[in-house]
């Protein structure tokens, strides 16, 4: 099936996180708490297709107000596709920039005071689920930086792809640089062969251990301590 993502089409499948599947096609969704659903970066506002998705879970309950329910907000990572249909969603950071882009006065004021009612409302549910869920072993720290460092991953996949859609007249320029990176490795790898027994053995000569040449072209050069 095919899920929208800030109206990017991603390939997706009955049993697959949002979270994952935007990682997966580099879309813009945020990742900072290793999945775990309590620092709703990955906050999203379901456009289309919320029967499609799992209910929320008690995390999206203790940090999403009633206000952000109904604007069809959910959180990423505890999003799961549950039967196939049209969904379509935005990030937090794609609804802010076309509210922002649109000069929507308005709604930036009504954007504002429905995240400032959602902190004031839902932080003590939030703190309370996420000191419960760490004395029950449910959250561990050391997995939640593993998974933040798998994340990285992702992210930078991102900015790549994001970079080349915006600038396409680049994608040459950044292949050449590639390719550039490779010459240069390969030229300085022949520059040098070894330095071994106090002699520095260039390409050309007989003791290169790169060069199939039986004629040396370099002489070679003794290193000498005093």
């Amino acid at each position: 099936m095919i899920i929208f993502i800030n109206d990017k089409p991603c390939e997706a499948q009955v049993g697959d996180k949002l979270l994952q599947v935007a990682q997966d096609h580099q879309c813009h969704i945020g990742y900072i708490c290793g999945g775990n659903g309590f620092c709703q970066s990955c906050f999203v506002y379901v456009k289309e297709g919320a029967e499609c998705l799992s209910a929320p879970s008690a995390p999206e309950k203790a940090f999403i107000s009633d206000k952000l329910f109904n604007e069809g907000g959910r959180l990423a990572c505890q999003s799961t596709i549950v039967k196939e249909g049209t969904i379509r969603l935005l990030s937090r950071a794609e609804y802010l920039r076309r509210i922002v882009l649109g000069l929507n006065v308005p709604g930036f004021i009504t954007y504002a005071q429905t995240i400032g009612y959602n902190v004031i409302t839902k932080l003590p549910d939030g703190s309370s689920n996420l000191i419960g869920r760490v004395k029950s072993g449910e959250v561990n720290p050391a997995d939640s930086l593993a998974k933040i460092g798998q994340g990285l991953a992702h992210a930078s996949l991102f900015v790549v792809s994001s970079f080349t859609e915006t600038f396409p007249f680049m994608r040459a320029p950044l292949a050449l640089v590639g390719d550039g990176a490779k010459n240069v490795a390969a030229t300085a790898s022949n520059l040098l062969c070894t330095v071994s027994g106090g002699r520095l053995h260039l390409p050309g000569t007989a003791s290169c251990c790169c060069e199939t040449k039986k004629t040396p072209l370099i002489e070679p050069v003794k290193i000498l301590r005093e």
